[in-house]
């Protein structure tokens, strides 16, 4: 675990050449390094810009835009200093090297979201969806994750845990005063409120798979003999001209990639080699790699060529996918119709038609009956398997009490159990490890 007790600095913009880069500074001597590093005298007057010349060892380097956050009213809850510069990695870097000399160390990834959740700042639900919100690559998944940044998965949480812990203190009141005859709750309420809690944890999971689909994204495998036309739909699925497309058959050798937003499914394409029984050893190798890739794939995209009967390669392809979530495209839609497979999209990869309903029907395919268009309230894997363990806990004390009398210690600890777990997933109860797990996957200066 990092220590909280220091000064740290780091670049917050991304690296490279830019209008504006900030630096940001936290701990308990961020406004002293700001001083130093500025050769100022006087205070800088809380949470307001000033314009401040910065400097290293030859001298000012720089005019920059200086904000000084004072604690706790910052986003770690320490001191905070930003300082926005013109973006020369070379001017950005001095900044930093200053602060370093005078007397701040380097921050290490997630520091500063980590030294706000440690503060109290923000819940470690909101800290993981900072990562969510940077990494975000389509507006749903931006609007998914600032909405547990605003604290919506808290707030339903702690709604759950509130039921849970007055059940509990009814029930250990109970246990203390076992012969005096006070009873703070009855068997029926007690199945009551732990059937209700139970329905809670379940609503929550029930939006787990969109939930992960828009927070993870997909895999969409383009598959098909060679000359079907897949490099053209991926190139124009993708919007650019990223395989080469040739009338010569086995073009494609290796696996082409590329991030696409389907619907708000944040998805990577994946162009294959045609599938054919190859002797060329590199094509044979390539087609190999298509295998591989379809074995994982979230989806399949088989496509056929329109305009020719199916080969034998075609029905191998489709056989050997029937059991595997896909679509089946036929396309060259601009070509009389030569096959008839049931259910398969006609699109134009030359053209542009049909491109706007396939998309629609692998989004379709991923999501299943869900609704992607609202933002889903669980997505992250690390919530769900600890909802699901709290759903266990509370599953069996509600079969415990439909079966009769069950002794009140018994049915406290599976309460205690559950809560427990909702005590993780907001950071209550957490292992260093697991904190380190999730912070090191942040950006340096976030």
């Amino acid at each position: 675990m990092f220590a909280t007790d220091d000064t740290i600095v780091a670049l917050a913009t991304p690296r490279g050449r830019g209008a504006l880069g900030v630096v940001r500074v936290s701990g308990p001597r961020a406004h002293d390094v700001l001083r130093e590093i500025s050769r100022r005298r006087s205070p800088f007057s809380p949470r307001r810009a000033t314009l401040t010349r910065i400097g290293g060892n030859a001298g000012a380097i720089d005019s920059v835009i200086a904000t000084w956050f004072p604690a706790p009213h910052s986003y770690t809850g320490q001191d905070v200093v930003e300082l926005s510069a013109h973006g020369s990695p070379v001017v950005l870097r001095t900044i930093v090297q200053a602060a370093l000399g005078a007397g701040a160390r380097l921050a290490q990834p997630g520091e500063f979201t980590l030294r706000a959740f440690l503060s109290g700042r923000i819940d470690l639900i909101q800290a993981e969806a900072v990562a969510d919100l940077i990494a975000a690559a389509t507006p749903l998944q931006a609007r998914t994750a600032f909405d547990q940044l605003e604290g919506t998965l808290t707030r339903r949480i702690a709604a759950l845990d509130a039921d849970l812990f007055d059940l509990i203190t009814r029930l250990e009141a109970s246990l203390d005063f076992p012969d005096e005859g006070y009873h703070f709750i009855t068997p029926d309420e007690i199945c009551a409120r732990v059937g209700s809690v139970a329905t809670g944890v379940e609503h929550l999971l029930a939006d787990a798979h969109r939930g992960r689909l828009v927070r993870e994204g997909a895999t969409v495998v383009i598959a098909g003999r060679p000359n079907v036309g897949k490099s053209s739909l991926f190139n124009a699925l993708a919007g650019a001209d990223r395989a080469i497309v040739t009338s010569m058959p086995g073009t494609t050798r290796d696996l082409i990639t590329e991030p696409v937003d389907i619907d708000g499914i944040a998805a990577t394409l994946v162009d294959t080699a045609g599938a054919r029984d190859a002797d060329d050893v590199i094509e044979r190798e390539g087609v190999a790699r298509g295998q591989e890739a379809r074995r994982v794939a979230s989806l399949i995209v088989v496509v056929l060529d329109r305009g020719e009967p199916l080969t034998a390669d075609d029905q191998r392809l489709l056989d050997e996918t029937s059991s595997q979530r896909r679509v089946v495209v036929a396309n060259k839609s601009d070509l009389p119709d030569q096959i008839h497979v049931e259910g398969a999209v006609s699109v134009s990869a030359l053209n542009g038609c049909g491109l706007d309903e396939l998309r629609f029907t692998i989004a379709h395919a991923l999501s299943g009956d869900e609704d992607l268009r609202e933002s889903p309230t669980l997505t992250n894997l690390r919530h769900i398997t600890l909802l699901e363990d709290a759903r266990r806990s509370l599953c069996r004390a509600a079969s415990a009490l439909s079966n009769g009398h069950i002794a009140e210690e018994f049915l406290l600890a599976d309460l205690q159990d559950a809560r427990g777990r909702f005590d993780e997933v907001v950071g209550v109860r957490t292992s260093a490890d697991v904190l380190n797990h999730i912070f090191e996957k942040f950006c340096i200066g976030k």
